[in-house]
């Protein structure tokens, strides 16, 4: 599908932004069929169509509705509106797979229609309403994201295991190193944890944290403060597939020992015995099909409670917060495996601070000393949630590659593992 045109008087790219980033979002529902766009796997996620159209509801709600445009299906609002209690009444979330209308069709109708509209205003768009604007395209750029692990959810649920995208469109050198015979690995010598990379020292000390004031950042990211951090080592890597598959051997999913109190109630209730999609054969199920995992690869689909535990197994801990961000300063952000177009959506051998995988703190997501919650809707994104849930830092193959920096609090409850999520280790020095 042609990109959109950029629009005209608007800086910063931000036009041309918008139009990469709406029809991204477009390329990666292509080859999905109105079914397949349909289902919701659990409650917690949603259906691809459902995605589609609510990013389209955002834009038409906070950017067009107060610039003499008219609802393009008055009854949408309802449908789509995700969690905004200053919009109204809202279709139930757990109920969004039974939403088998509007078609995927009439939904692509109305995002053309509220794009050829944004394209009509953004010249003349005051300063607020720019910041809209790149709010939006932040926002849809999370449900890409959102969009593609939702999918693999979909598809895990479906007997037939069917791909989103094939196999033979895979690196060739991640080809090569995934193809080896299943099985779980003997144990390794000594427990690992650090991907077979470095221990990174920092001698602590008072550093500033959060996002400066200049450049978009969410409003969870500030404001720029000081935090006081302790003597300690991070790892220089993710942990591996390897590493997590000594962790099964050595009986970690059964040692309530390594686990806390919630977690191991959580393991015992569902049954947990490896990462989520993870088969003993030594394969997993990906957007690619079930294929066999890569041992160098970062592990992924794991919950905060499984980080926690395979750390303290591994004789260390959960790096807090802070001592990531700090790490990360400097670091490229837009480096390493992110989401670049309808790609190689599969965690694979990763360098450095961003990409393949997010990866858990220990730090809950609490508002930082002096945060203010915006007045209206918009002030409804963030500062809500602030409870329950546990900061993730990073990015991960599926995020759009741009979106993510080292002041970035991506969070999620401790239980949640349908993300591409994994976790570096750190130690008290």
């Amino acid at each position: 599908m042609a990109t959109r045109r950029d629009t005209r008087g608007v800086t910063d790219g931000l036009g041309e932004r918008l139009a990469a980033t709406r029809t991204l979002t477009l390329d990666l529902v292509a080859p999905l069929s109105d079914a397949d766009a349909t289902i919701q796997p659990f409650p917690d996620a949603s259906p691809a169509k459902w995605h589609l159209a609510h990013t389209t509801w955002f834009f038409e709600t906070f950017v067009l509705r107060n610039r003499g445009h008219a609802p393009f299906d008055e009854r949408f609002a309802y449908l789509f509106n995700s969690y905004y209690e200053a919009e109204g009444d809202r279709h139930a979330r757990p109920k969004r797979g039974m939403l088998s209308r509007p078609s995927l069709d009439e939904i692509r109708a109305w995002r053309a229609h509220v794009d050829e509209a944004l394209d009509s205003v953004l010249p003349g768009l005051d300063e607020r309403g720019l910041k809209v604007v790149e709010l939006g395209i932040q926002h849809e750029q999370q449900h890409q994201e959102l969009l593609l692990t939702d999918i693999l959810a979909t598809f895990a649920e479906n007997p037939l295991e069917p791909a989103y995208f094939c196999y033979c469109e895979a690196p060739k050198e991640t080809r090569q190193s995934s193809a080896g015979e299943g099985g779980l690995l003997p144990p390794a010598q000594g427990r690992g944890g650090n991907g077979g990379g470095e221990w990174l020292q920092h001698a602590g000390g008072t550093v500033m944290i959060g996002a400066e004031e200049t450049g978009f950042a969410f409003d969870c990211e500030r404001p720029c403060h000081r935090a006081l951090l302790h003597p300690h080592a991070l790892a220089s890597l993710p942990v591996s597939n390897a590493e997590w598959e000594q962790f099964i051997v050595d009986g970690g999913y059964a040692t309530p020992t390594l686990w806390l109190s919630e977690g191991w109630a959580w393991v015992r209730e569902n049954a947990i015995e490896a990462p989520l999609y993870w088969r003993p054969d030594g394969t997993h199920f990906t957007l690619a099909g079930r294929v066999a995992r890569d041992p160098a690869a970062p592990v992924a689909h794991i919950s905060y409670y499984e980080a926690d535990a395979f750390a303290r197994w591994a004789g260390a801990r959960l790096p807090r917060e802070e001592e990531w961000e700090n790490a990360a300063k400097g670091a490229g952000a837009s480096e390493g495996q992110q989401l670049d177009g309808r790609d190689w959506v599969v965690p694979t051998e990763k360098t450095g601070m961003f990409g393949s995988v997010w990866e858990w703190t220990a730090s809950a997501f609490l508002p930082y000393p002096g945060f203010v919650t915006e007045a209206g809707a918009i002030g409804e994104y963030n500062g809500k949630f602030m409870r329950g849930q546990f900061v993730l830092k990073g990015a991960s193959c599926a995020t759009p590659r741009g979106h993510s920096r080292a002041s970035y609090r991506n969070f999620f409850p401790p239980s949640a593992r349908w993300q591409f999520t994994g976790v570096r280790l750190a130690r008290d020095a």
